[in-house]
């Protein structure tokens, strides 16, 4: 289970204002479909995994729990539970780290879970399907951002740890700031809210710094 799956696990079940605040049209026009953001997430994902080189499985990541071996992992499951979660089928179906892939293996990996995800986040009527995450039940719309910042705030994680320079679409991170800041309160960190405490930036910062440092990251 992932740290934004965690923290909204421990907290109430979803209320229509917390579903209201992932989907708010003052984060993204009532037009904008969410799973543009998920695809090019994958993307972006996929790209950054491949790049990994041998020598750096064991590098730590900014991630404190996760190397680059562990973390690549921990990708791949992701990528495959997105697919899962679409399908309406149990998340736990798919455990939080793929262990039968082999060192070096994770780009190859990625490749299926990424088509598989294309293919059934493909039917539009998915967005306002009742999805079960293991965070709870949310629509379709809101699993796609949920995924969208699980995905974007590891792949920087993957990417500073490897020494890679992803070019990040700004206009997708503020979508997912958008979110997160609703979704992650910056009070109370630890414990129940299993996130380091927000590292201050300064506000004219790349988007991806704001976002990773709201995360607890420091960019």
């Amino acid at each position: 289970m992932n740290k934004t799956e965690q923290l909204i696990e421990t907290q109430p079940a979803s209320t229509d204002a917390d579903v209201d605040a992932v989907t708010d049209s003052s984060v993204a026009p009532s037009s904008f479909d969410p799973r543009a953001d998920l695809a090019a997430a994958v993307e972006l994902a996929g790209r950054t995994l491949a790049a990994v080189r041998p020598e750096q499985y064991d590098a730590p990541t900014p991630c404190e729990e996760f190397d680059v071996r562990r973390l690549s992992s921990h990708l791949v499951a992701v990528v495959r539970r997105i697919s899962v979660i679409g399908r309406g089928e149990d998340p736990f179906s798919v455990p939080s780290f793929a262990d039968e892939v082999p060192d070096g293996g994770w780009a190859a990996a990625w490749g299926p879970g990424a088509r598989e995800v294309a293919q059934v986040w493909g039917d539009p009527d998915i967005l306002g399907r009742q999805l079960r995450l293991p965070i709870g039940v949310l629509p379709g719309a809101a699993a796609a951002a949920v995924y969208t910042h699980e995905l974007t705030v590891h792949t920087w994680d993957l990417a500073t740890a490897t020494g890679q320079a992803p070019e990040w679409d700004a206009a997708l991170i503020e979508r997912v700031i958008g979110v997160v800041r609703r979704a992650l309160p910056a009070e109370s960190r630890g414990g129940r809210i299993p996130f380091g405490e927000v590292v201050t930036v300064d506000p004219g910062a790349p988007a991806i710094d704001r976002l990773v440092a709201w995360a607890g990251r420091r960019p």
